[in-house]
């Protein structure tokens, strides 16, 4: 079997940052995480609250701590470093290979999208986020990880999508309009675009997809991961500049 896991983001628009942060690690005794965490409204301020509660849930995972107390501290780092005064939304998405399974810790009122038993279902109990109230716990499942089971999370942006224009995103629907072939990269860009076409290239939040899916296959036992990152234009244009000063040192100012 294979594990693909794909994301796909964008920051909210007029914005220079998005409040999302996904993070993986890979556990110890055998498999992978993934943190998504969006942090409470949008851009610089929320980005430093979700890098906060991301980076403890990692750190935690890393050294061996199940994924629902590894989202309860992080909960409580967050409470106790913040006063209770900002809250995040957590999901966390696990491979164990030591138990062999899908496990999905949630602090989100977002739902999780599940594929298993040939059909589409809502992971969808309801969530506190961290960092607010007194002895937060996580939702949590865990199913059995073989092919063709499909996890897809996504922050709440991508959920409430054409809110604010009167265009409700019927998200299970969607996903149930794709073909169950696709890639866990197709399925986050898929449904990455279509919450953009719905808010008309304009997000009025961050939005953040994470698709999981295991797939039936003869594997070569090589691990591979693949990244895209949009750099801006001025920081292209800021890095010519440094090149062209440093072909020509008489340029710069002040030599």
């Amino acid at each position: 079997m294979e594990v693909q896991i794909a994301v796909a983001k964008i920051h909210k628009y007029a914005t220079s940052e998005s409040g999302d942060t996904v993070e993986m690690i890979e556990r110890p005794h055998g498999g992978i995480s993934v943190v998504l965490v969006d942090g409470q409204r949008s851009g610089r301020s929320a980005k430093v609250i979700s890098n906060l509660v991301a980076r403890k849930a990692i750190s935690l995972l890393a050294e061996g701590v199940r994924d629902g107390a590894a989202a309860r501290a992080a909960h409580d780092y967050l409470r106790t470093h913040r006063r209770g005064q900002v809250s995040a939304e957590l999901v966390i998405l696990s491979a164990d290979l030591e138990t062999g399974t899908l496990v999905i810790s949630r602090n989100t009122h977002a739902p999780v999208l599940l594929y298993q038993n040939s059909h589409w279902q809502l992971f969808d109990d309801p969530a506190k986020a961290v960092g607010i109230h007194a002895r937060t716990r996580p939702q949590m499942a865990e199913l059995p990880l073989r092919p063709g089971v499909i996890a897809i999370t996504f922050s709440d942006g991508v959920w409430n999508a054409g809110e604010r224009r009167s265009q409700a995103n019927n998200v299970l629907e969607t996903v149930e309009s794709y073909p169950l072939t696709l890639s866990a990269k197709a399925f986050a860009d898929n449904l990455l675009a279509h919450a953009l076409q719905i808010e008309e290239g304009r997000p009025t939040d961050d939005l953040t997809v994470v698709a999981f899916r295991v797939v039936g296959l003869d594997v070569d036992n090589v691990r591979r991961m693949n990244i895209s990152l949009p750099i801006a234009s001025r920081v292209y244009d800021a890095w010519q500049h440094s090149v062209l000063n440093l072909a020509n040192p008489d340029a710069i100012p002040g030599r």
